[in-house]
């Protein structure tokens, strides 16, 4: 059943909200951010601790999050998924740090290539246990007039499309090694301009496994859309919109009171 999935997202040290199309190195003058939390990453881990919101995201954007991410970790240990910067040779570490499972994108795509043989070591490096891995096929939308649209897994902070398209081959090629994925809508982060319908309900169609879509939710009427949408197969991540994060749309109250009813 859809359930709302909180998340924690990290840049430079510190829990905010980003526009993530515009989230570029080369550039960081066009970052924009929607909040900068004054309270350290402890404080929504202990929130979300307080409302049994299980399976929310740590996402490092960047470097300088190490700590902040730990911190997160520590203060509800074995609860919270992390990822950004992840490889075979730090997954278990994080682990180990706490962490329920790791998130895993851009490592798995060498000069934007999909390699088969990192994701192999990855899932080694967990000790075969495919339980503790969530890959990201995070992606942009690409649609010329007349076709139908199509997805490009994003990576690098969503800067560079790779050569893999989001479809029920690479969904069934990839399921095997893990035990959810997740997506963002690139193009809609941060936006709260509502979720991409055909994406969601695209996903519903080809996972088996849980699939949690992040991108535009602004709202517990965004929360039914991908319900009915996905038939009740994939969860929603509202990120901005959340009183918590400065935002307008829809109190984190009202998320808990929502999951409680699916349940």
């Amino acid at each position: 059943m859809t359930i709302f999935r909180p998340c924690i997202d990290l840049h430079a040290g510190q829990v905010k909200q980003i526009v993530g199309g515009t989230l570029d190195d080369a550039t960081p003058s066009t970052l924009k951010t929607n909040f900068v939390s004054p309270h350290p990453p402890a404080h929504f881990a202990n929130l979300y601790r307080q409302h049994e919101l299980k399976g929310a995201h740590v996402i490092m954007l960047g470097p300088g999050n190490t700590a902040a991410a730990r911190e997160a970790l520590a203060a509800w240990p074995g609860a919270l998924q992390v990822g950004g910067g992840v490889t075979d040779q730090n997954a278990q570490e994080w682990i180990v740090a706490g962490a329920e499972k790791v998130i895993i994108t851009s490592y798995l795509f060498p000069d934007a290539h999909f390699s088969q043989s990192r994701l192999d070591a990855v899932v080694a490096a967990l000790q075969g246990d495919k339980d503790k891995l969530i890959i990201d096929l995070s992606c942009r939308r690409q649609q010329t007039a007349g076709e139908e649209p199509r997805w490009l897994v994003a990576m690098n902070k969503w800067q560079t499309l790779t050569d893999m398209e989001v479809n029920q081959d690479t969904i069934k090629q990839l399921e095997p090694y893990c035990s959810e994925f997740l997506i963002h809508a690139a193009d809609n982060e941060g936006l709260q301009r509502g979720v991409d319908e055909e994406l969601v309900t695209k996903l519903s169609q080809w996972c088996s496994i849980p699939v949690t879509y992040a991108g535009g939710g602004r709202n517990l009427e965004d929360l039914e859309q991908v319900k009915a949408l996905s038939a009740g197969k994939v969860d929603l991540t509202i990120g901005s919109a959340l009183d918590c994060f400065g935002g307008s749309g829809v109190k984190l109250d009202e998320c808990v009171a929502w999951n409680r009813r699916q349940a």
